[in-house]
Parts: C-alpha cells; structure tokens; sequence
C-alpha cells in the first residue's frame, strides 16, 4: 500500500498521506463516493482522501460525512475532526477525536512567487526574507499552504489571507507561529518539505 507519510501527532490524532497509485476500482471497492464528481482524476483524489480517513481510524463513519456550504466535510455530532487535502497524485489526511485540525499539501511550484503579494503581506515578506536573492519557491508554498490549513480548521470561509491569517515568523520548536485575527489566537502551524510536496497542519483544543 503506497502510504507515503504516516505520522501519530498525539494519542487521539493522526495524519496519513497516500501516493495515488491505484485504479478508481480499488477504492470504489472500499469507499462510497458522498457526492458527484466528473473530472476523473479528481473522483479519484476524493476517493483517495474518504479511504484514508479509514484507513487512520478503522471505526471512520463515513455515512455520516456531510459538507457545509463552505465545502468544508464534516460529521455533525462532532465524534471526529478532519480535514482532508489533495495535490497531483497526492491525498492527505489529518483525524482527530479531540481537537480541531486543518491539513494542506501542495506541490512547489515557480508561479507562486507571482502572486505572493495576493497572500503575503509586506511585513511578512520582510519576516521571511522573501525578496532577497533568489526565490524559494518551497518556502513560498511552506507559507500558503500553512495560511490554506488555517483556514480548513477555521471552516467557516470569508478569510483573508494577507490580513486574517498573520504568520509571524518560526517558534523554537519550528513551528509557524500565526496570528488568526478572526478568533485572536494564535495557532502553531507544523510544515514538512518532502520531495515532491509541502504538508502544513495545525491543531488545537
């Protein structure tokens, strides 16, 4: 099974993500599919993300998932907190039975150094260096990704990336540190580079 990152943040959460490998069939044969979707490669990252989910917590009652008019999934008697993510051949989850949690996981490309100003405001492009010397794309799609997890544990919408969610630099213990203006909290957001994609999460009580 190609499970491509595995990790137990805590005894109640986990965190999965799944190389994409197989046939629809596969995961038909496993998974329902909640809802419609047509373009073929995206029925099969929705597949891949429900299967994970079981695949993390066996007892996942998937006949229970509903979406919120912000496309968020969720289970209405609140037994589990997720947050699902999909990139390329990529699909990733993060469960939890005691806190709130959001999941991103992108693939680092060059464009995102375009448009960092639509989600980075000048103060933070200054904290993380951005304009000096060469781009780091993976570390540009480190910070989008971080503000898109925030905003899938919020999951309520109407968040504005440059002035919602305010990344103020790394914890010591290398977390991203982000001021989330909605609530006035700040949340630690964990990022992990690998080969082929950027993972950010965050969880909180």
């Amino acid at each position: 099974m190609p499970v491509f990152f595995q990790q137990q943040i805590n005894e109640s959460t986990r965190l999965g993500i799944w190389k994409i490998e197989e046939s629809e069939e596969f995961f038909k044969g496993n998974v329902p599919l909640h809802r419609e979707v047509t373009h073929p490669h995206k029925r099969l990252q929705h597949l891949a993300g429900r299967f994970l989910l079981r695949y993390l917590f066996p007892d996942f009652p998937y006949e229970l998932i509903k979406i919120a008019d912000t496309r968020k999934p969720y289970i209405p008697d609140a037994r589990y907190q997720f947050s699902i993510s999909h990139c390329a051949d990529f699909a990733a989850v993060i469960v939890s039975t005691t806190h709130r949690v959001g999941i991103d996981i992108e693939v680092p490309v060059p464009t995102i150094f375009t448009i960092r100003n639509k989600f980075l405001s000048e103060e933070e492009q200054e904290i993380f260096r951005i304009n000096e010397g060469e781009p780091d794309f993976g570390r540009l799609t480190e910070l989008w990704s971080a503000k898109e997890a925030v905003f899938k544990w919020y999951g309520l919408g109407g968040v504005d990336f440059r002035g919602h969610t305010q990344l103020k630099g790394f914890n010591s213990d290398g977390t991203l540190d982000c001021f989330f203006a909605k609530e006035e909290t700040h949340l630690p957001i964990s990022v992990a580079r690998f080969e082929q994609i950027v993972l950010a999460y965050t969880i909180t009580n």
